[in-house]
C-alpha cells in the first residue's frame, strides 16, 4: 500500500476525527494542509480532487475518500483492530447514534461555512455569531449527555474508545474555544479527558498540529 495522504486543516473538526482514527489504527500517512481561512479549499486544483471543496479527503488504496465518517468507517473495515464500532448490532447502532448526533446535528450548524455566511451575507455581529454557536452546541451536548450516560463507562461506550469518542473530542475542543460551560455534561467531560490521555488522540490535537506546522 502506498502511503495514504490526508488533505487536512488543523482546526477542522472533521479532519481532527480522521487524524484520530488514523492514529488509533496505526496507519502511517502524509498530511497535506488545506488552509480554509485562505480559501485553499476553493482552488481549482483542490476541486479537481474533491468537488465538494471540503476537508478532510483521504487518498488511500487508490481511492479518494471524502466525508469524515465515511472515511472512518472505511478505515475500520480496512484495518479491523482496534474496532471503533461494536460488532453487536444494537451496540453498534448506539455508538453510531452518538457519533451522528455530533457529526450531523451539532457540527454542521457551526462549521466555518455557516459562521462565514452569518457574518458576510447575514451581517451578524461577532456576539450574535457566538450566541448562535453556543445555542446549538448546548442543545446538542445536553441531548448527547442524556443519550450516553446510561451506558457510558470510561469512554462514551465501554472501556475502549469508539467512533463516538472520535467525534466527541473535536466537538469538546470547539466547545471550549467558544466558552461553552461544560459542567452540565459530566459523562462527556469524563470521556473526553480519558480519550485525550491516549497518544492517538493527543497527537491529533489541533495545537499539536499547529506546532508541527510552525503556526
Amino acid at each position: 500500500m502506498s502511503r495514504p495522504v490526508l488533505h487536512d486543516y488543523f482546526r477542522s473538526s472533521a479532519a481532527y476525527r480522521v487524524r484520530i482514527a488514523l492514529n488509533l489504527k496505526g496507519v502511517e500517512h502524509e498530511r497535506r494542509p488545506v488552509n480554509l481561512l485562505e480559501g485553499a479549499q476553493r482552488s481549482p486544483e483542490y476541486h479537481a480532487l474533491n468537488p465538494q471543496g471540503l476537508v478532510p479527503m483521504l487518498e488511500i488504496d487508490g481511492h479518494r475518500l471524502t466525508q469524515s465518517l465515511s472515511i472512518i468507517v472505511y478505515l475500520d473495515q480496512r484495518f479491523p483492530e482496534p474496532p471503533l464500532v461494536p460488532r453487536d448490532p444494537a451496540d453498534g447502532a448506539h455508538v453510531r447514534s452518538l457519533a451522528l448526533a455530533i457529526a450531523c446535528d451539532i457540527h454542521p450548524l457551526n462549521n466555518l461555512r455557516v459562521l462565514s455566511y452569518l457574518r458576510h451575507e447575514m451581517d451578524q455581529s461577532q456576539e450574535a455569531r457566538d450566541s448562535w454557536y453556543r445555542h446549538w452546541v448546548i442543545e446538542g451536548l445536553t441531548a448527547l449527555e442524556a443519550m450516553a450516560s446510561p451506558r457510558a463507562s470510561r469512554f462514551l461506550f465501554g472501556d475502549e474508545p469508539s467512533l463516538a469518542d472520535v467525534c466527541l473530542v473535536p466537538q469538546m475542543f470547539n466547545a471550549r474555544r467558544f466558552h461553552v460551560p461544560l459542567e452540565p455534561y459530566p459523562t462527556l467531560v469524563r470521556a473526553d479527558e480519558a480519550a485525550q490521555k491516549l497518544p492517538a488522540f493527543a497527537a491529533a490535537h489541533p495545537d499539536r498540529i499547529a506546532e508541527e506546522l510552525g503556526l
